[in-house]
């Protein structure tokens, strides 16, 4: 592994490397050697300095490595270079996790999105021969040099390019017609969103009794999943685990998990969870706020911190910090189901705060109703008349608009005229 450590990212770059070699670990990859320069800035050529070029291929040599990967994105130039120097395979960052994306894509839709991803990386970087050609044909018009490989393969590829965007979108159209059925439903949607390794899966395995695959590792889950959990208080709710970011989430892999991402502005509340117990925890928050931000310059409205792994805190004064920093936050653990009562409290608070209280006036014939606000929102008292129930509830806007109608007392039968029952209503 090779990192170079510029002035920019100077205070973090040991984090940076023990990621990398998580990541390089994660692909099935043997850390043997570990490689760092400062400069402060990447060289045009190499990356590193020639000289420090030369010692890495010394390297490469003595500990007979069979690929070398580097923690930034590298020119094609780069790549070409230092491949020629090295004798061996050089990746990069984005290659890096494009790989272990592809080796977690478990869906269509997910491989779909991967692949996208990885021919978007590719366009750029194909070397081409150039002496190599291939005529177009014979016949009038058609003699000539022809095209070189490498442009056919580039039309091949931004071809291939435009086949699988096609598919996402439809896939997407797919998932947004999933979404109108879940609000027919009435049920409200939490998305578990995070660095990624934070405990999002387990802990949507505990919230709703899911059996998702778990694994200590990074980006051991790609797919996104919907499963449906009862609050203490007797809401249900449906949860949703997301894709994790990371530090400088490659380009490629964010405009391909477009669709996949949609499911966070979705959502009527994100819950941020955290890895209490990783060293650089508060770098991890500010990563995914980044990305939220991206999504919707206003999640914070949604945001509620989850820290996880409490099990495995070994310092308490992180956690006497971080509940002066974020006195609303919930410290848990998932695996062990330490702090989640607490936590569903927190839900059910934070999403009566976005509710509206309204007072329905519900004729015994449309009792159902009353089950479907219990569902969804909040009963809040019930009066039962003589031609109707009388109920104080605390609902969600969309569900407010939709029993618009029922928030008038019924007209007495031989008095005055319901507005509902005039002609052409």
């Amino acid at each position: 592994m090779v990192g170079l450590e510029t002035p920019s990212e100077e205070h973090r770059f040991d984090e940076e490397m023990e990621e990398l070699s998580l990541l390089a670990r994660t692909a099935g990859a043997e850390v043997v050697a570990v490689r760092t320069q400062k400069k402060k800035a990447p060289d045009q050529a190499y990356y590193i300095g020639k000289g420090k070029a030369r010692e890495l291929a010394e390297t490469v040599q003595q500990r007979e490595a069979e690929l070398v990967i580097f923690n930034d994105e590298l020119s094609p130039t780069q790549v070409r270079n230092l491949e020629a120097l090295l004798g061996v395979k050089v990746v990069d960052r984005t290659a890096l996790i494009l790989d272990i994306f592809a080796r977690r894509a478990r869906t269509r839709e997910g491989k779909l999105q991967v692949e996208l991803a990885q021919l978007q990386y590719l366009l750029p970087r194909l070397i081409g021969k150039g002496e190599q050609l291939s005529r177009l044909g014979g016949g009038i018009g058609t003699r000539g040099p022809g095209e070189t490989q490498l442009e056919v393969d580039r039309r091949v590829i931004r071809k291939r390019i435009g086949e699988l965007r096609r598919e996402i979108n439809s896939l997407r159209r797919h998932r947004h017609l999933h979404r109108q059925k879940r609000k027919r439903h009435e049920y409200p949607l939490v998305s578990l969103v995070g660095y990624t390794n934070a405990g999002k899966s387990t802990l949507l395995n505990a919230l709703t009794g899911a059996q998702l695959y778990t694994e200590d590792m990074l980006f051991a889950t790609l797919d996104p999943s919907v499963r449906r959990g009862v609050l203490s208080d007797g809401r249900v709710v449906l949860f949703a685990d997301t894709v994790g970011f990371i530090h400088r989430l490659p380009p490629q892999l964010w405009s391909a998990f477009q669709a996949t991402l949609e499911e966070i502005n979705a959502a009527d509340l994100l819950l941020h969870v955290v890895d209490i117990s990783h060293p650089d925890c508060l770098h991890q928050i500010t990563a995914v706020r980044q990305h939220l931000s991206r999504l919707d310059p206003e999640y914070y409205r949604r945001e509620l911190m989850v820290f996880n792994k409490l099990d495995r805190l070994q310092e308490p004064s992180v956690r006497r910090y971080l509940e002066r920093e974020f006195p609303e936050g919930c410290f848990i653990s998932a695996l062990r189901g330490e702090g989640l009562p607490q936590l569903e409290e927190a839900v059910a608070r934070a999403l009566s705060q976005t509710a509206r209280r309204i007072k329905l006036y519900l004729p015994y014939s449309k009792a159902a109703l009353l089950y479907r606000i219990r569902r969804s929102g909040k009963v809040l008292e019930v009066g039962y008349g003589p031609r109707f129930l009388e109920v104080e509830a605390e609902v969600g806007q969309a569900d407010a608009a939709r029993l618009e109608e029922y928030r008038r007392p019924p007209a007495e039968e031989g008095g005055p005229e319901s507005p509902l029952s005039k002609e052409g209503c």
